[in-house]
């Protein structure tokens, strides 16, 4: 796989069930500490709700994920949510569905539709985005030679994540990987750049 779907902006969205809102928000995400913060924030701006369930999906191999009904009935909240991300093929991204309850017990079945609804009104209102997936490579390289690497990163449109610039430099990259073969043998070609593979923390 060359690419991933995801989405760049927060979305909101709002439905109502026999009184009970239920607000869904959906937002891109980097890593799980950054979705815990923004689950923190939107606590704060609905002090009052009483649930705060919410899924989320990170990486492009599809197997880091969560999901939480927050005191719903077991299966009637994270999951629907989850559902919707996963129908879209969307990642790195993740939706909270704040409820205010209206008084009135809506059952599983009505749990289940009120969180599909909300989360899908929110994904609908937001462009779904293509990005490519990036191998992280470190590459050194002697000051001299950066308008050369600099070329390579332009014309391979490779994402610099990180850069020490002196002497002696050092740059962290993301590679598309459809244009992997092509940058490493750009790379490799000039003289004096060393190209070593980032490991993923284990």
């Amino acid at each position: 796989m060359d690419h991933f779907f995801t989405i760049d902006r927060i979305s909101t969205a709002e439905c109502k069930d026999r009184g009970s809102r239920f607000i869904a928000i959906a937002f891109p995400i980097k890593n799980p500490d950054d979705f815990k913060q923004r689950l923190q924030e939107i606590k704060k701006e609905h002090p009052k709700a009483v649930h705060h369930c919410f899924a989320y999906r990170l990486g492009t191999d599809g197997n880091q994920f969560r999901s939480s009904d927050d005191g719903e009935p077991s299966g009637t909240a994270g999951k629907p949510i989850l559902g919707q991300i996963d129908s879209r093929q969307l990642t790195d991204m993740a939706v909270v569905v704040v409820r205010y309850f209206g008084g009135t017990l809506l059952g599983v079945p009505g749990l289940i539709q009120a969180y599909k609804t909300a989360t899908s009104l929110a994904l609908q209102t937001i462009p779904i985005i293509q990005k490519p997936v990036l191998i992280n490579y470190e590459v050194q390289f002697d000051y001299t030679m950066m308008n050369d690497v600099m070329q390579v990163v332009r014309q391979c449109h490779c994402e610099v994540i990180s850069q020490e610039i002196q002497l002696f430099c050092r740059m962290q990259l993301g590679i598309p990987k459809s244009r992997l073969e092509q940058a490493f043998s750009r790379l490799s070609d000039l003289r004096a750049v060393e190209i070593n593979k980032i490991m993923a923390d284990s």
